[in-house]
Parts: C-alpha cells; structure tokens; sequence
C-alpha cells in the first residue's frame, strides 16, 4: 500500500488504461466469436478517453431523485464503502464500424451489432482487469457493471422493492454515462446518448478505486452544453423516438432494438443516432467554435 501511494497518480493509470486496451483480449473481431468470417480481423473500440470523479460528488445523490434516474440508483460508496474515486472510460467506436453504420437507415449494421454485444464483452473484461490492477497495488476496486448486484429496469420490471417504478421506467443501478457526466468527460445530447471529445458513438465503462484522486474539473455547466440540437439524431432515428423538444422516448427506442434481433440475433442494436451525426466522432460545439 506504501509504494501505490507514493507512485499511483492519474498520469500513471492514463497511461496504464491505453496500455491495457492492446493488451486485453476480445477488441479484434475473431471468428472465434461466432461472427460472420468476412469481419474478422476488425478492431471494434480505439484508445479509451479516461475521466476522473469523486466519489462523494452531490450529483450521485440528486441521480436518486426521480426525475433524474431514480432511488433505485447507487451511489459509489453503495458499491464500494471505500470508493474515493469513480474513473470513466468512454471508449470510441472505430472508424470501420462507425461508417458501417452509417449508411445504414432501419437497422444497425451487422458490425454495429457485433460491437454493442461481442464489443461489450471486451470492455467488461478491460474493466475488471483494471480493478485487478488497482488490487495488485493495495486498493479497493469495483466495477459496478460487472457486480452481481447489478440490475437493469425495463418495462417497469427488473429491481424489486420501490414503488416508484412505472412502465415506462427506464434505467439501472449505475448509468455509465451519468458517472461519465461526474467525471467531466462530457454531456448529454437530444437522443440521450453522451458527447464526449471524441463524439458519441462508443461505450462507456467504470471503476470504482479507494484511491483518493483529483476530480478533474468539468467545463460545463449544463447537462447538454455539447448538444448543438442541430435534429440530425431526430432525422436517423428510425423508430422516431425522438423528440426534438423532450427528446428521446426510451420505450420506443427500446421496441426497436429488440426488435433488430429478429435481424442479428441473438446480437441486437441500432445506434443510428450516434453515426451520420455532427457528435458522433468529435464534440460540435469545437466546430460551432472554430
């Protein structure tokens, strides 16, 4: 524990977190996955952004309110009583798999699918081995999406015990994108997706540490300051689940991506309004700036 606390700094684990994403297995699209040959050989993530929070932000405990995402939700030292730290990674979506599905204009692409499902297996298993990381140097860790506590509501069913919960309820007990919002890595948008510096299309995941790290310092005040609400999300969605006022109905985009497995399965997706967008490799505000 003496030498993690002399040595472990943000500087190191960003360092050690790009290091790590060409060196955990499962980004390289294989057929050893049961995916279509054709597509073997494609890396599905880049590098991932790393973001840093603190565990005792205020905003965990307003995520509790019901308009925002629920009781339901909880709070870092919930998961982990010594968490100190909450560390965000958004990792971005290649290139290949981006223009895959771009011109698409109903259903995800067929490599879009691979990387919400084949793809999310990779960043559970960087997760995990990030939190061994930590470990190997004395702290606690957590990886709260891969904890057996972890639970998904949809359709107003999947955690017991609150009242609170309606049909059209929709969330988790973590959201990634609201811990990513903590640890400045960025804002919503209309489609309720999160832009980062390197855009929308991609996925996030999070440790928890008893490290205690600087937060680093958000440049935002709003929750949609990187939105330019220029529609193009509205216009993608095939399911029109978008609203250009109240934004997007999760019930309907949810009908549509269960819908796609009837395409991909058992793989399923969309992701339409995260490509052929203005946010989906960068953060529009910069052009709007530039």
């Amino acid at each position: 524990m003496d030498r993690a606390l002399k040595t472990i700094n943000k500087e190191t684990i960003r360092a050690y977190a790009k290091e790590l994403w060409s060196r955990v297995p499962g980004n390289i699209l294989s057929e050893d996955m049961g995916i279509d040959p054709r597509y073997s050989g494609i890396r599905m993530y880049d590098a991932p952004l790393v973001g840093f929070g603190s565990a005792n932000d205020p905003l965990f405990q307003t995520y509790k309110a019901p308009d925002v995402i629920g009781p339901w939700h909880m709070s870092p030292n919930e998961w982990l009583p010594e968490a100190q730290t909450v560390i965000s990674f958004f990792f971005p979506t290649s290139e290949e798999i981006r223009k895959s599905n771009r011109q698409e204009e109903q259903i995800a692409s067929t490599l879009w699918a691979y990387a919400r499902i084949e793809g999310q297996n990779y960043i559970l298993a960087y997760t995990e081995a990030m939190a061994a990381w930590f470990r190997e140097w004395g702290y606690e860790a957590c990886v709260p999406s891969a904890d057996p506590r972890w639970q998904q509501l949809t359709a107003g069913k999947g955690i017991e015990g609150y009242s609170e919960i309606q049909e059209d309820s929709f969330g988790s007990r973590w959201s990634e994108r609201h811990a990513a919002y903590v640890c400045a890595m960025g804002t919503f948008g209309l489609s309720k997706g999160f832009i980062t510096e390197k855009g929308m299309a991609g996925r996030f995941g999070s440790v928890l540490v008893s490290a205690a790290l600087e937060p680093d310092p958000r440049p935002f005040t709003g929750i949609y300051d990187n939105c330019i609400h220029c529609l193009a999300c509205v216009r993608r969605c095939p399911a029109k689940a978008i609203d250009p006022i109240h934004g997007k109905n999760h019930m309907i985009c949810g009908a549509h991506i269960t819908a796609s497995r009837a395409v991909h399965a058992p793989r399923y997706g969309c992701g339409l309004c995260q490509t052929g967008v203005p946010c989906e490799s960068q953060n529009p505000i910069r052009l709007k700036k530039a």
